[in-house]
């Protein structure tokens, strides 16, 4: 009970940190970020060249019913990361279901990934929550501060803002900015500015210390999804 207090407590503290009027403004300069994408081509990433291109300064994965997948895949970037923040832009279509693996690691298929997902989806019906693929599942819902201890079981522990309102901030079929923020368990996803989502995760047994960072296709109808402006600060202290 006394570890489930602390995680609350660190939660809540970072969600005044991020909502706080002294922080109405994220705290770190553009300035200390590195791109991770040269905008040309898929230097550095990893995936099958058939579902992945560059467009318009654009990675662009697409699915066809012609050539259907039959399970998840990603596009990975080459290395691993522990604690970050990471900034990218995203446009998927509508139907559409994607995300950002981070601290991720290959399943058995090619190209198959498991880790936290900071998911996105054409309708916005989940855009913003923690997810984890073959890591438990729904980990954290939108407008959410959720905590995991060693029962593997998440725990919503404050709702800090109604799904709906927070989907409203989530523009269909056009450009958004997402931020995910990584710290030792302590996880904050963002879109446009607005916080969707927190994580606490002291599950000892499973939760993830590092791993890749991938782009998803999720199989069912088909879809595009673009990703631009991919920025990584690796948070080393």
């Amino acid at each position: 009970m006394k570890k489930l207090w602390l995680g609350a407590l660190c939660a809540f503290c970072l969600l005044g940190l991020y909502t706080g009027s002294a922080f109405a403004v994220d705290p770190y300069p553009e300035s200390d970020f590195v791109s991770i994408f040269n905008g040309k081509d898929l230097t550095g990433w990893t995936g099958d060249k058939s579902l992945w291109s560059v467009e318009d300064g654009a990675i662009v994965g697409k699915t066809t019913a012609e050539k259907p997948l039959t399970y998840n895949q990603s596009l990975a970037w080459k290395d691993k990361v522990e604690d970050f923040v990471l900034r990218f832009e995203f446009w998927i279509s509508n139907p559409g279901n994607s995300g950002m693996y981070y601290r991720g690691w290959y399943l058995k298929q090619p190209f198959q990934m498991g880790g936290y997902q900071a998911d996105f989806d054409g309708a916005a019906t989940f855009s913003g929550i923690v997810y984890g693929e073959a890591l438990r599942g729904i980990l954290a819902k939108r407008g959410t501060v959720s905590f995991i201890t060693n029962d593997h079981k998440p725990v919503a522990i404050d709702q800090f803002a109604p799904a709906d309102e927070l989907k409203k901030n989530i523009k269909i079929e056009d450009w958004n900015l997402y931020q995910v923020y990584a710290c030792d368990g302590v996880f904050i996803h963002k879109i446009n500015g607005k916080i969707m989502s927190i994580l606490v995760d002291e599950d000892k047994e499973i939760k993830r210390e590092e791993g890749m960072l991938g782009i998803q296709l999720h199989v069912g109808p088909p879809m595009t999804v673009k990703v631009r402006n991919i920025r990584l600060k690796k948070l080393d202290d």
